[in-house]
């Protein structure tokens, strides 16, 4: 195995070629995150992310898109805000993680969303998660008529609240594929304020992050397409969201609603409205991302496993990194399954944020940067 180093917006064509092919031999591989669009992206905003080229017999059989940051730590591209990561590779392919690290230059590998086939860093997963899915198509189904008959009662309830929206507030209306970025900077603006509420990080508050996103919403290519879609009652914005598409698999990754309008369950609505307008674009799957979620149980139709570790070889950076890190992923990991003990975070979390956002002006939307 031959493996060489490249920056991810500086793949040659006939690489990205080879990548896009290597997408399509499987499934497990279809998810946009693992494009080469969105490592580009990452490396356009972000320093030191690097993709991995495997080589048989001089032809590129696999792709691992990562960040390097000081003395040779190594992380997924965009951990934390990556949904899906793996090494992108051929049907039968297999590498030694050892000698892939030292290709890389990297004493370890941290990832959080690592798709379950990957089985040479199978001895490095510290857990699993549940990651739901929905099938957009299910036997005969399509997915609005599969729900109907699970949960008759959720969808009765949401499409009462939406025409009750349109006679309150003007006729209601979705746009899959909005392509005004007024819009997508209302869905900023809005989530910024509903992180800020509930105590959590606001990732739009890091330019980088915001830039990320106006960035991907210009794509437009056949494995990638940063998609904004919004829920209007007459001419106001009730609900947004936006995510990236490959062919056959819609990513779920920023969804926000107006606050002053939760009443009528617009998170409901958006991700009913997306997954009817999805399924009727050739989108096979709709992936919500890993987390506990009451609104992802409702909605999906089963759930893929996700793992998070750590791959590393013999090295005191290695050992130094796992030490400091491996406590804080166990600790979140273990409030996150047990509800009392979420519960109770969750109400520490908003009683921060009220303090947040009580006590000064509000929030004046995503910060940014000049390009």
């Amino acid at each position: 195995m031959d493996v060489t180093l490249h920056g991810p917006d500086e793949l040659s064509p006939a690489l990205r070629l080879a990548w896009h092919r290597t997408m399509d031999l499987s499934p497990v591989y279809a998810n946009p995150f693992l494009a080469p669009e969105f490592a580009a992206g990452v490396a356009r905003h972000r320093g030191g992310a690097r993709v991995a080229v495997l080589r048989e017999n001089g032809e590129p059989v696999g792709f691992l898109p990562f960040e390097r940051t000081a003395f040779g730590v190594g992380r997924a591209i965009a951990l934390g805000l990556s949904d899906c990561q793996a090494l992108v590779h051929r049907p039968g392919v297999v590498w030694d993680t050892g000698e892939l690290l030292r290709a890389c230059g990297l004493a370890v590998f941290e990832f959080d969303h690592l798709v379950e086939e990957q089985q040479p860093f199978a001895a490095s997963v510290t857990g699993t998660f549940a990651s739901p899915v929905l099938d957009l198509k299910v036997g005969d189904e399509s997915y609005p008529q599969w729900l109907r008959g699970a949960y008759p009662g959720l969808a009765k309830t949401t499409l009462k609240k939406e025409r009750r929206l349109g006679r309150d507030h003007g006729e209601v209306r979705f746009v899959y594929d909005e392509r005004d970025p007024k819009a997508l900077r209302t869905l900023m603006r809005w989530k910024s304020a509903q992180y800020r509420r509930t105590g959590r990080m606001d990732r739009f508050a890091k330019p980088w992050i915001v830039d990320l996103v106006d960035d991907l919403f210009q794509v437009r290519e056949e494995h990638f397409t940063g998609v904004l879609s919004v829920v209007y009652a007459g001419d106001r914005p009730v609900a947004a969201h936006f995510g990236p598409a490959s062919r056959t698999v819609f990513a779920a990754w920023f969804t926000a609603y107006d606050p002053e309008l939760s009443y009528y369950s617009p998170g409901l609505m958006m991700h009913l409205r997306m997954a009817e307008a999805a399924g009727r674009d050739g989108v096979r799957v709709m992936d919500m991302g890993r987390g506990d979620k009451e609104y992802k149980d409702w909605l999906k139709t089963r759930e893929l496993r996700v793992g998070e570790g750590f791959a590393s070889r013999t090295h005191p950076v290695a050992t130094a990194h796992r030490m400091w890190r491996r406590p804080v992923r166990g600790l979140r990991n273990t409030v996150l399954a047990h509800p009392a003990l979420r519960e109770r975070a969750d109400r520490l979390l908003k009683t921060v944020g009220n303090l947040r956002t009580s006590g000064g002006p509000a929030p004046r939307g995503p910060a940014r940067r000049g390009r």
